[in-house]
């Protein structure tokens, strides 16, 4: 019955886990689930078929209400989550979930693209397939591919791209250069400002050489610091043009409290800015453009 939808459904990744929890040594039914994981029957079922067809569920429909039992993939799953090993959990999906594979596929193929061209190349890819995507589908899986860190969406542009594609290139100066003077001529000939701030550089540039956030930060910091008096860090306090960004980074980390997990978005973190002896700078201003960058062995 699971495999009657074309299109994924829309449940969080959380929910999968915690289904997937629940179920594991002890076989339940759709109202026992919908009560122990406080949501209602219909969501439930919504999330049940979803793990059915990942293969982290079971369905048994021998008797009068069908039962559900976590499967052997569905408790190595849960063993990764646990280990929060998101690589993996990623991995998994992406050979059990047909539209996260087909996601993660069509992202690694543009490189980089927008929520429309995705749509495109998954709907032309899978054409003669049984699934189908929509505007939805990407923001579903999307979500997944974002918190489990296979993905990166640029915060003001709402652009996807792989994370940790690549490692920081030796000529991360070149690119950060060039980042920095595409955002400076935005502002025109006539407003260009020598600070920038470091969450569009970081945006931008993260996108543009397929790095992550954290890999950018050491990058930046480990710059200024071989290059004093070329590079400086501001800390002054973000302007409101600075604070466009409308899309929050979106995280997933093992709960503390009744659920296995939990997951947070959060704004704030997209505009923070790099952190060097416990002070925060959100501005870099170039001095100097000849500048050089030794990566530590």
């Amino acid at each position: 019955m699971s495999d009657e939808r074309a299109t994924v459904r829309p449940v969080t990744l959380s929910r999968l886990v915690e289904l997937t929890y629940v179920c594991e040594g002890e076989a339940e039914v759709t109202e026992g689930l919908a009560s122990k994981l406080d949501m209602s029957q219909r969501r439930a079922r919504e999330t049940i078929l979803e793990a059915v067809r990942t293969d982290l569920l079971s369905e048994d429909d021998s008797g009068d209400d069908p039962q559900y039992t976590t499967t052997d993939v569905g408790s190595t799953f849960l063993e990764t989550v646990q280990e929060e090993d998101w690589s993996r959990v990623s991995s998994i999906l992406e050979t059990r979930s047909p539209h996260y594979g087909a996601f993660i596929e069509a992202v690694e193929e543009a490189e980089h693209a927008g929520q429309q061209e995705l749509l495109e190349r998954l709907e032309e890819a899978n054409e003669f397939t049984p699934y189908s995507f929509n505007q939805t589908s990407i923001e579903v899986i999307g979500d997944w591919a974002e918190r489990l860190g296979r993905v990166q969406r640029n915060a003001f542009t709402g652009s996807y791209y792989p994370a940790a594609r690549n490692p920081i290139p030796p000529n991360f100066p070149f690119q950060l250069l060039h980042v920095y003077d595409d955002i400076e001529q935005t502002a025109g000939v006539d407003l260009r400002q020598r600070y920038l701030s470091i969450p569009r550089l970081r945006e931008k540039t993260c996108e543009r050489i397929g790095c992550t956030r954290e890999s950018f930060n050491d990058a930046l910091l480990a710059l200024c610091q071989q290059n004093v008096g070329k590079l400086e860090l501001s800390g002054a306090p973000m302007d409101t043009e600075a604070k466009e960004a409308t899309l929050g980074i979106k995280r997933i980390e093992l709960s503390e409290g009744d659920a296995l997990v939990s997951t947070s978005q959060s704004s704030q973190q997209v505009m923070a800015g790099v952190e060097q002896f416990g002070k925060q700078y959100y501005y870099l201003a170039v001095h100097d453009r000849d500048i050089t960058f030794t990566q530590d062995p």
